[in-house]
Order: C-alpha cells, then sequence, then structure tokens
C-alpha cells in the first residue's frame, strides 16, 4: 500500500468513525426529542382528559341543577293551581250558600266594611228577590253599630253576588269577587299554610 493510499485510507476512517460519531450523536438527540414530544403529548393528553373530566362534572352538575330547577317550578306551579283551586272553590261554596247562610256571610261583611256615614246599599236582582224578611233591619243595625246609617235601594245593580256600598256618590265593591281578588294574597298565604306547610 503507497504512502497516498495509506493517508486515504486514515482519511476515510477517520472520515467514517466521525461520520459514525455525529450519527450517533444525531440518534441520540432524534431520541431525546422524541422522548420530550411523547412527554409532552401525554401531559397534554393528560391535560385534555382533566379538562374534558371537569367539563363533564360542570355539564352533569348544569343538567342535574336546571332539572332540579325544572322540578321545583313544576311543583311551585302545581302548589299555585291548587291554591287557586281551593280559592275559587270557597268562592263559589259561599255563592251558592243557601239564602241563611249567604246573607248571614253579607251581614258579616256588611259589619266590616260599613262606614260613620249616610249611604246607600245595593244588591243584584237576585239577592234583592231572595233576601230574608227582616233583614234590611240588620243592615240598619250594622250600619248604626258603626256610627252610620244605610238605605236599602229596591233598584238592583248589575252584580252578580254581595253588594255594592255608596257614600256621596262614592261606591265600594263588595261583591265577593272584588273582596276574594283584593285578599287574594293573604288567602294564598293561608291555604298554603294550611295545604303544605
Amino acid at each position: 500500500m503507497t504512502g497516498l493510499e495509506k493517508i486515504t485510507s486514515q482519511i476515510q476512517e477517520e472520515a467514517k468513525d466521525s461520520a459514525a460519531k455525529k450519527l450517533e450523536a444525531a440518534k441520540k438527540e432524534a431520541d431525546e426529542i422524541l422522548a420530550e414530544a411523547k412527554k409532552a403529548c401525554e401531559a397534554m393528553e393528560a391535560e385534555a382528559a382533566e379538562k374534558d373530566a371537569l367539563l363533564k362534572t360542570n355539564y352533569e352538575s348544569r343538567a342535574k341543577s336546571s332539572a332540579e330547577q325544572q322540578r321545583r317550578t313544576a311543583l311551585l306551579r302545581a302548589k299555585q293551581e291548587i291554591i287557586a283551586d281551593v280559592i275559587e272553590e270557597a268562592y263559589v261554596t259561599l255563592k251558592k250558600k243557601d239564602a241563611k247562610g249567604y246573607f248571614l256571610t253579607m251581614e258579616k261583611i256588611l259589619k266590616t266594611y260599613a262606614l260613620a256615614e249616610d249611604g246607600e246599599i245595593y244588591f243584584s236582582k237576585e239577592d234583592l228577590a231572595r233576601m230574608p224578611a227582616g233583614f234590611e233591619k240588620k243592615i240598619e243595625a250594622a250600619a248604626k253599630e258603626r256610627g252610620g246609617s244605610l238605605v236599602l235601594k229596591k233598584e238592583p245593580k248589575a252584580i252578580a253576588d254581595g253588594f255594592v256600598l255608596v257614600y256621596g256618590g262614592i261606591e265600594e265593591n263588595c261583591t265577593l269577587r272584588a273582596l276574594f281578588d283584593a285578599k287574594r294574597d293573604q288567602l294564598q298565604d293561608q291555604v298554603n299554610a294550611i295545604l303544605f306547610l
């Protein structure tokens, strides 16, 4: 082997060694990069799984909360309907009482709403027709008890039930519907307390 061949062979040998070392270093660096990338992917997957679990928990919580709210709303609506039905039944029962019971109620209402003034009282055509004998004296007595006087007017008012008091041109609507409507909140509270508390 000549000197030139030896030098060429040595250069080739050194180049192979250098290339092998660089290749090994590049492989090692590539393995490290892959390992870091794998680690980063695993971290991202774990983070995504955690976010997914959190989203799922939040969604389930919201769904449960929404279902509970809908249940409470439906329950409240049902209670309100029951209360309204009870109040309406009370109104109908009061309105359909026999003449004696009905006018006993009218007398109680009159004692509550009569003023210490001179006035007039009007009933419906039907109530004037079924008014018990002596009720006019009860009207006068109830008004006198409050320090006023009331005159029963024989011309009927266009009302379904109850009566209308007139003092100096000002009317006080004492129909059962008007009284029930005016006391609706109190009646609802009382019925609720009886039925649901």
